[in-house]
């Protein structure tokens, strides 16, 4: 027996998702604001002050709770959408950037899932959204996207999103995967999260990977992404200069004349 409230749901969508959710009388699902798409008649929205969540802790609580959203970059306030009339009524969320929704049922999942910060995008009414720091002080000081992470508690449905194609990892007891920070998208509470120097001078000055891994140890599930939105924002922040820089000076000025840029 759930006491996050139960909802139905079905993804729409390849490249750009959107999850719709089907309500039953005086259900209600929460969600980061600007993730709204649509909703029948019937259903109600409220701003709401920290995640919604009946956890206890009383108005203090709720403040602190409310405050350490602001760590991760967050809102203060989350939206509510309440199916107050009968029958069945429905409501969309739609993905920010090109990727993939992920589901997840936090009761068969141990009740905790960690993720990236700016992954969570909508859960079941009583789903707990707090943050997560890493316990080890090289993962704060070296981690950098993985140092402050969302955690979601609760029994019942939560809805992640993360950028291009989703890989899911089930890592056996001991069993270790180093991954790029920003890849990683989410795992389950009994994964160890650390970070290594990827070693060797030549590595860390003409990689062009980042000087740290994550490390994930299990026992657990593993969620990653292939399209951090820090590397696509910064790969379209380096053409949208204008300078071809890997074309060279003479070829990069040709390009951009070619293409109607030049002056």
């Amino acid at each position: 027996m759930r006491s996050n409230h139960e909802i139905d749901y079905r993804i729409f969508g390849e490249e750009m998702q959107c999850v719709e959710i089907e309500l039953d009388p005086q259900e209600t699902v929460i969600a980061e604001s600007g993730a709204f798409m649509y909703m029948d008649d019937g259903i109600s929205m409220q701003t709401v002050f920290g995640d919604g969540s009946e956890s206890g802790g009383g108005f203090l609580g709720k403040l602190m709770g409310a405050g350490k959203r602001l760590l991760t970059g967050e809102s203060l306030f989350m939206t509510t959408f309440t199916h107050t009339a009968g029958g069945k009524a429905r409501v969309a969320f739609a993905s920010p950037y090109p990727g993939k929704i992920i589901p997840l049922d936090l009761q068969q999942l141990g009740g905790k899932v960690v993720c990236q910060k700016d992954a969570f995008l909508c859960a079941a009414k009583g789903v707990s959204v707090g943050i997560q720091f890493q316990r080890r002080l090289g993962t704060g000081l070296f981690g950098g996207e993985g140092f402050i992470m969302q955690k979601l508690e609760g029994d019942g449905l939560a809805f992640c999103h993360a950028g291009g194609h989703i890989i899911e990892r089930e890592l056996r007891p001991g069993e270790s995967l180093r991954i790029d920070t920003g890849c990683v998208v989410a795992y389950t509470k009994d994964i160890d999260f650390d970070v290594q120097f990827v070693g060797g001078i030549r590595n860390t000055i003409f990689g062009g990977e980042g000087v740290f891994f994550a490390v994930l140890r299990g026992p657990g599930k593993v969620w990653l992404q292939t399209l951090p939105i820090s590397r696509l924002a910064s790969r379209i922040l380096q053409y949208s200069t204008g300078n071809r820089k890997e074309e060279g000076s003479i070829l990069g000025g040709l390009g951009n004349l070619l293409d109607g840029d030049g002056r």
